[in-house]
């Protein structure tokens, strides 16, 4: 039997060990409870008024729920069931980021085999964003009601039977459709395997497993197009998306085995209200900012109006989740009462402005001034994968021991001289050159991208995992797409102003105009140097249940 005993909350009531209420004593937060400032009798809430504010029982409140869940969690698995684990996870990570650079490379497919502008097939990827931004918010409740298992099942299923579908459209509106359910079940996979692996791995091994994590994060941008060009040149369009298909059996089958059994408290209410500024605000955003490229500019009527509304609704949404009585914010921003939680946020913000953005210029880079297809320009890429594979389980490792502040500032360092490289191209710049700037800043990312969010999850409690990876999520979609959005205009800008007639002087005007755009991205890049200073220097340990108040 364990050992019980009882302790005074702040709040008035008593409670024990096990986080349930002893006896005698009532919930702090229940009406007529000795410690509800408005008890009756309570001689302690008259003469002392609101001393302990609600925000306090609050605290108190969610530390207890966190308590009683975590006391019925299932043990963390040993080294290798993480290892299994971190395998279905990976499937899942591989099919939704792959899916979504493998796609880019089908549009001009798309215009011929459904007789499109560019403008409408473009819809087949803006779609499947808007359902991803949508859906990002709610899976850190949905994973605290329903379980994270049965979530993550749920998840595959819609992604691997939108992509049949997918491959079954025969017009462009069952297509953009169809990518939408793929985008519902896509975009919970990520900020569940994060909270799944979270959870599996501890505070300990964080670093180790998000390593693991971000290889279909960092490789699949990288591998997509190559992947994306031999299955149209080989097969057909259809199978740009059929291939997701064995691979989501896969992964249902996997995790049915693999993933421990959900152990859920189904009394958390929903946020209603938050869920109707939050989700519709961050879609409409992310629209308008991702209309930014078709326009080249901010100032378009397309991009300002839906920008606006969703900033709008995005801002309205801070006040009513900070407010006290919100007990379970769809996004709780009280993590960032978290210090290490707030800085990995910025961080992350700007390296994934930067980082996604500069990914736009390498393959267009290759294409427009080197004359190169699609298809080598991806197999010219591949050295920057290679780097990130090398570095990234060995920077995991090291976070782990030592904390990532030291790794994400070397990686950033890194990263920064290979992307100041680019901006010493000219004309007669061998491939060799290129290659090597590839790698090394394939080196850097491996050190950089994962440890960033390893060091936000691993000061998390268990039962705020979910909603801490729910955040970092909305985090990177949004500045990704701003990223995109702004290097995008940076470039059209700098192609407009080419002059020159002859094809050796336009070359070299296209070639000084990527330079000007890769300087903007060094710099950007460098700057994360700042909060990355700020990280973590020592071993990630289990955050203070009175520091972390989110739910």
């Amino acid at each position: 039997m364990p050992n019980h005993h009882v302790v005074w909350c702040e709040g008035g009531a008593r409670r024990s060990n096990s986080g349930r209420p002893a006896r005698g004593g009532s919930h702090p937060l229940k009406r007529g409870g000795p410690g509800h400032p408005a008890a009756p009798g309570s001689g302690r809430a008259t003469e002392r008024g609101w001393f302990f504010s609600q925000e306090r029982l609050r605290i108190d409140h969610i530390a207890t729920e966190g308590e009683q869940r975590s006391s019925r969690q299932v043990r963390r698995p040993a080294g290798q069931g993480v290892l299994l684990v971190a395998g279905v996870i990976v499937l899942g990570g591989i099919m939704s980021i792959l899916d979504i650079t493998v796609v880019s490379v089908g549009l001009r497919t798309f215009q011929k085999e459904f007789d499109a502008t560019s403008a409408q097939v473009a819809w087949t990827m803006t779609g499947y964003t808007l359902a991803l931004a949508s859906v990002i918010p709610l899976t850190g409740w949905a994973a605290d009601r329903f379980g994270t298992k049965r979530l993550y099942l749920l998840a595959v299923t819609l992604f691997a039977a939108g992509s049949a579908l997918c491959a079954a459209a025969t017009s462009l509106e069952m297509l953009v459709a169809f990518r939408v359910v793929q985008g519902l079940g896509g975009g919970m996979l990520m900020p569940l395997g994060m909270t799944i692996l979270t959870r599996a791995a501890g505070p300990e091994r964080v670093g180790r497993v998000m390593a693991v994590l971000g290889i279909p994060m960092l490789l699949g941008p990288i591998f997509g197009p190559i992947l994306g060009g031999w299955l149209i040149d080989a097969a057909s369009w259809h199978w740009i998306f059929l291939i997701n298909v064995p691979i989501g059996v896969i992964a249902l089958v996997y995790a049915a085995k693999v993933l421990p059994k959900d152990h859920v408290e189904p009394s958390e209410t929903f946020d209603w209200l938050g869920m109707v500024m939050l989700s519709p605000g961050l879609a409409t955003f992310l629209y308008g900012v991702s209309s930014i490229p078709e326009t080249g500019t901010i100032w378009d009527v397309k991009v300002l109006v839906p920008a606006v509304i969703g900033l709008v609704l995005i801002v309205a949404f801070v006040p009513w989740a900070l407010h006290r009585r919100n007990l379970h914010p769809l996004v709780d921003l009280r993590l960032f009462l978290n210090r290490d939680m707030s800085i990995a946020v910025i961080a992350m913000s700007l390296f994934a402005v930067a980082f996604f953005g500069a990914s736009l210029l390498f393959p267009l880079y290759f294409q427009q001034v080197r004359g190169e297809s699609a298809l080598d320009s991806g197999l010219l890429l591949a050295p920057q994968g290679i780097g990130a594979m090398i570095t990234m389980p060995i920077a995991g490792m090291l976070a782990d021991k030592i904390g990532p502040g030291k790794i994400v500032l070397t990686g950033i360092a890194v990263i920064t001289v290979g992307m100041g490289m680019f901006t010493q191209l000219t004309a007669d710049t061998s491939y060799t050159y290129i290659i090597v700037a590839l790698f090394v800043m394939g080196l850097g990312m491996g050190a950089s991208m994962m440890p960033i969010m390893a060091s936000a999850l691993a000061t998390l409690r268990e039962h705020t995992v979910a909603r801490g990876s729910t955040l970092m999520n909305i985090v990177q979609q949004v500045a990704a797409s701003i990223g995109t959005a702004l290097f995008s205009v940076l470039l059209t800008n700098g192609l407009k102003d080419i002059t020159a007639t002859s094809p050796a002087e336009v070359r070299d005007q296209m070639r000084d105009a990527f330079a000007s755009v890769f300087l903007v991205a060094a710099i950007l890049i460098a700057v994360c140097l700042i909060p990355a200073a700020l990280l973590p220097r020592k071993k990630a340990k289990a955050a203070d249940p009175t520091v972390m108040v989110g739910h």
